[in-house]
């Protein structure tokens, strides 16, 4: 127990002591930064990594710990799933330093170009982790090891070399430090991948410019099934020696050989190639690497380098990357106990990684046709994480980063535009789709930000892409749901959960439609909000799978996910999934103490193993009773107290959760952090208030759990948010005021926060009963609003 606890706390007590002699409740820190522990979710279900990164950018430079492989024998291999972010914190060893990540997510993909310093005897293969001195890899030691923001620094112990690693937005800098030694080896893999399979690298080519300049690129195939990726490569020292290696056995070699391609022969390309590069180490000066990406040619890559970084000065780079990430935490500044500081801005840090910036310096980006593209006015952007970042990442973004949440909505329309499905994102990345989960989650997500007048866009054109992609009756159920009204379980997999997401899309285009006058597709689509209504079962009082011929799925198990209509979740949390009508659904469910008496049991029951076992994604550490906070069906329902006369109920599960579900640990998430969402849940909710339904212009208030938030809403103004007298034993709202006005409403808007004000709550040790109970306090619903 003491050994973990350490280990728990080896980061934040060394923050705890650079901060130990200033009063949390009386200052802020001079850099916000330092709260921010990379190291968080690094271990078991979190899937972050602790490499160098900026706000936004496209280059993740980070460490992997091993190359475990996506099958074995032809079968998947369970055990890749620990390597979605390439960085497992209890592995002995480090592989090298790849380009791109994903953070947070349930799948992988990326990976891209491994450096690896080295010295010695060269080997070009990455050995194994029981013994790496039968490869390039090394032993390292976290109290070897340290991460902040925008900066990633180890000593890989075999070769005694010390590792630094910081980033611009296109461009990763790597600086090795030797001990005394000869020559030193620089390994350039470009066969590693996150998720790699044999074969999974269709092409690569690296070309030796000069002494000091190689670029190259590599073509793969894998989530995303048609993935280009280019680099630039600039060395501080000339090269004294390269080489490559590679394993295919080729039966045509045509005339290239009259060549030694293996040693000093400047174009090496292969399907599985290991490059390498030598230089005289005497002068005892550190290598020093500048790596720049693009997805559009080599040429790209070279601008983007040049660009970005014109000199050799390391920290001046490291020292603009925290800057970046100073500018960007400071958009909410927080007063709370040590342990919530860190989960804050941590959290705030995890929320800023993804999406990715997706096009070069001068505005040119790889498109989904594969076509090159000119951004114009914007910022392209990939990495769509939808399913799970609708639902409090982007309406985070819409307060935050509004500039960004446009060209996030421009970049959606530009998918459309060059999609041969003319289809909104799922979830795509790098200029490709991958069809990942359910629903047409970009929907949500362009109405959301038109309702808060987020609109410097090709509105028509974002209309048409939403009504399209509600209507593409091949894709995934959605002619089925347009036939019967919801999506037959005998016909489509996932169908109840489909019909709910869709229902749910369906509403916010019918609000979008309603703001824009188009009141004939208001109507219509406001009908397919209603939807929802078609799978409740009132026997078993939940929502149930149905098929087409009307009849219920048979032997209905609420507490299963497999086999029920499901996905990721079971009846007990997909039942509750109406944000755009709670009140109805209450209705159905046969009144208010029927729901409470529904939530209660689902946060005080029991979810036995045999329930989620087969799930990658959700595992005990996630779940309260039957609730999971592991995974985004059910970030909203400890909320929906909100909508009936016990909202203090809220206040409890909102606490409970924050206070076990989020740890300043490696192993401090309870599931995926998905891109920014398990993240961005995090932040809403200690600052008390939460976007259950967005595209209602909402936020429900559940209960602040840090002392004070100042948030920059723009044009010079902030919103204050405080909780006077809150404590552990304080967690309930008493009363609360709004610019200096009694406040009784459960829910407050996002004109109240974009307004600039002060919201003032006071918190009690026991649940008030008068507060935010009345008809008119409760949040937006379609049975109590639009009929």
């Amino acid at each position: 127990m003491i050994k973990k606890t350490l280990l728990r706390y080896r980061l934040v007590l060394a923050t705890i002591c650079l901060f130990s002699n200033i009063g949390w409740a009386q200052s802020f820190p001079k850099d916000l930064v330092d709260y921010v522990d990379p190291f968080i979710g690094t271990q078991e279900m979190g899937h972050t990594f602790p490499g160098a990164t900026v706000p936004f950018g496209m280059v993740q430079l980070s460490p992997e710990t091993d190359t475990i492989p996506y099958s074995v024998n032809g079968r998947y291999n369970g055990e890749v799933y620990r390597y979605c972010a390439g960085y497992q914190y209890t592995d002995p060893t480090i592989v090298g330093f790849a380009h791109t990540h994903f953070s947070g997510t349930g799948h992988s993909d990326l990976g891209d170009f491994l450096i690896m310093p080295t010295a010695g005897k060269l080997q070009l293969n990455p050995g194994t982790a029981d013994h790496p001195e039968n490869g390039y890899r090394s032993n390292y030691s976290h109290e070897k090891e340290e991460a902040s923001p925008g900066y990633y620094k180890v000593l890989l112990e075999d070769d005694q070399i010390t590792a630094e690693l910081t980033t611009t937005i296109h461009t990763g800098f790597h600086q090795y430090t030797y001990p005394k030694t000869d020559v030193g080896h620089i390994i350039l893999d470009m066969n590693y991948n996150i998720y790699n399979y044999d074969g999974k690298v269709i092409w690569a080519s690296v070309r030796v410019e000069n002494d000091t300049l190689v670029t190259g690129y590599r073509i793969t195939r894998g989530w995303a099934r048609n993935r280009y990726m280019y680099f630039a490569m600039s060395f501080s020292k000339p090269i004294k020696e390269y080489g490559m290696k590679s394993d295919e056995k080729l039966v045509y070699k045509g005339f290239w050989r009259k060549f030694e391609e293996t040693k000093n022969f400047p174009q090496m390309e292969a399907k599985d190639m290991v490059n390498y590069f030598d230089f005289d180490m005497t002068d005892d000066e550190p290598i020093k690497i500048k790596f720049a990406l693009s997805a559009v040619s080599t040429k790209g890559a070279l601008n983007n380098l040049q660009s970005e970084i014109s000199h050799w000065n390391f920290d001046q780079v490291k020292a603009d990357a925290r800057n970046r990430w100073e500018k960007e935490l400071e958009k909410i500044q927080i007063q709370a106990d040590q342990d919530k500081m860190v989960a804050f801005y941590t959290s705030m840090y995890h929320a800023f990684i993804n999406p990715i910036t997706y096009n070069d310096v001068d505005g040119k980006y790889r498109g989904l046709d594969q076509n090159i593209y000119q951004a114009d006015g914007f910022t392209n952007y990939t990495v769509l994480s939808l399913w799970d970042t609708y639902r409090a990442l982007h309406p985070l973004f819409t307060i935050l980063q509004p500039k960004r949440a446009n060209d996030m909505v421009i970049s959606m329309i530009k998918h459309y535009e060059q999609s041969v499905h003319h289809l909104l994102p799922v979830w795509s990345h790098f200029n490709n789709e991958n069809w990942c989960m359910i629903g047409y989650h970009a929907v949500p997500v362009i109405a959301d930000a038109y309702m808060k007048g987020i609109r410097d866009y090709d509105i028509e054109k974002a209309f048409e892409s939403v009504i399209k992609s509600s209507t593409h009756k091949s894709y995934d159920g959605i002619g089925e749901y347009m036939k019967y009204g919801y999506v037959p379980f005998d016909l489509v997999n996932n169908s109840a959960s489909l019909t709910l997401e869709y229902a749910y899309d369906d509403w916010t285009i019918a609000k979008m439609a309603q703001a824009m006058g188009k009141k004939e597709e208001a109507a219509t689509y406001m009908k397919r909000a209603l939807h929802y209504r078609n799978l409740f079962d009132p026997e078993v009082g939940f929502i149930r799978a149905k098929n087409s011929d009307g009849s219920w799925k048979a032997n209905f198990n609420a507490l299963k996910t497999t086999g029920e209509g499901y996905i990721e979740g079971n009846a007990w949390n997909y039942s509750l999934y109406e944000p755009q009508d709670v009140a109805g659904y209450i209705e159905l469910l046969g009144g208010e103490k029927k729901f409470i008496t529904r939530l209660d049991s689902l946060f005080e029951m029991h979810l036995p193993d045999e329930f989620f076992e087969e799930s990658e994604d959700i595992d005990r550490v996630g779940i309260i009773g039957g609730y999971v906070q592991g995974n985004e069906p059910s970030h909203h329902v400890p909320y929906l107290y909100n909508w009936t006369s016990s909202p203090w109920k809220t206040a409890e599960k909102i606490h409970h959760i924050i206070n076990t579900k989020y740890n300043p640990a490696p192993d401090g998430l309870c599931g995926n952090d998905d891109c920014g969402q398990m993240s961005a849940w995090y932040i809403f909710s200690s600052m008390g208030f939460y976007p259950v339904c967005p595209g209602s212009n909402e936020y429900v208030i559940g209960s602040p759990c840090v002392n004070e938030a100042v948030v920059e809403v723009g044009n010079g103004k902030t919103f204050t948010m405080k909780a006077n007298k809150l404590s552990d034993k304080n967690i309930y709202i008493k009363s609360a005021t709004l610019n200096g006005k009694a406040y009784n409403k459960t829910f407050i808007t996002h004109e109240d926060l974009m307004n600039g004000g002060e919201l003032i709550f006071n918190m009690v040790p026991k649940p008030s009963k008068e507060w935010g109970v009345g008809e008119d306090s409760k949040p937006y619903s379609i049975s109590t609003n639009e009929f």
